[in-house]
């Protein structure tokens, strides 16, 4: 993967809520690389700070240090109105929630319309009504939906909304943010068939923020695993699963059920406790234990993972 183009790199994020006592640090030193072309996966916990990250990229939650760079360049902090406009365009999200994150007093023409209109994406009207056509056409929807309001569709409807809405702008990377968690399951599998052929079809990068692991596996390259705003693994997505190394990550995957009934019955759900860390004396960092795999471990740990997992052997 390190001869593939990098199109977004986060580096040493720190995202920091609140003042003096109530200062909370939701983001700690996170570094992760995504290059054009893939679905790179973010999984953990509820609160674990993956959406915080999501929000950070597409510049909604102030960083409070490090650097986030699209095509090499800075996209946080003061950048030039014309980047700033470029990556308004170039980036855009799918939300978690279908129905909190459309305007349910406009009409889906609207709605899908409204970063066209916010950056004059478009010749004249003809054009502007001409794209959001084509978008809904690109979800399944029929054109005629758009003089519709969002609150006539059903969840997965809404977020084929959504998904237009974003296409719309004729992205190049894509942030979505648990796009199927709000949908009924016999939905799930066709949003993720239609997010995996829109990528083909148009080129597009994802990073795909989830806390269900069996739908990271499926849709994504790479994945990193976040712990309480720290990243503790990232690596190839088959070679995580197949060889999870962090204790976190072990019982992150441990706790998947298992569609065999006897499997599931003899299988043994680890527990983490970031107790067993001793970092006092040998602090951690973010270490390459094998080609592509990243481990967040000190010497101790790095040098006891190697020999449990038979890594370089």
């Amino acid at each position: 993967m390190s001869s593939k183009e990098v199109l977004l790199e986060v580096k040493g994020l720190n995202v920091t809520f609140g003042k003096g006592k109530s200062k909370f640090e939701a983001i700690r030193d996170v570094s992760f690389e995504i290059y054009k072309g893939e679905t790179f996966g973010l999984v953990g916990e509820s609160g674990s700070g993956k959406t915080t990250i999501g929000r950070s990229i597409m510049r909604i939650n102030e960083v409070t240090g490090g650097e986030i760079l699209f095509r090499g360049r800075p996209i946080n902090g003061n950048i030039p109105k014309e980047w700033d406009r470029e990556i308004t365009q170039k980036i855009q999200m799918i939300f978690q929630d279908p129905m909190a994150s459309l305007n349910e007093r406009a009409k889906v023409d609207y709605v899908i319309s409204e970063g066209l209109l916010n950056t004059k994406k478009f010749g004249n009207d003809a054009e502007r009504m001409e794209k959001v056509r084509n978008a809904l056409l690109e979800v399944g929807l029929l054109p005629e939906f758009a003089s519709r309001f969002p609150h006539e569709f059903s969840g997965g409807q809404r977020q084929r909304i959504g998904i237009a809405r974003a296409l719309v702008m004729e992205p190049e990377f894509i942030i979505a943010d648990e796009p199927i968690s709000a949908l009924d399951v016999s939905i799930r599998a066709q949003v993720l068939n239609l997010l995996s052929n829109l990528q083909k079809q148009n080129n597009l990068t994802y990073l795909f923020i989830a806390h269900d692991l069996s739908i990271v596996r499926f849709i994504t390259d790479r994945t990193a695993v976040i712990y309480e705003g720290e990243i503790v693994e990232l690596a190839p997505t088959e070679k995580l699963f197949s060889n999870p190394i962090h204790p976190y990550t072990r019982a992150l995957i441990s706790a998947v059920p298992e569609p065999n009934p006897y499997k599931e019955r003899a299988k043994k759900v680890e527990i983490y406790n970031p107790a067993q860390h001793n970092y006092e004396k040998d602090r951690p960092s973010f270490v390459e234990i094998e080609d592509g795999h990243f481990v967040h471990a000190n010497k101790e740990e790095i040098s006891r993972y190697r020999t449990m997992y038979k890594i370089g052997v």
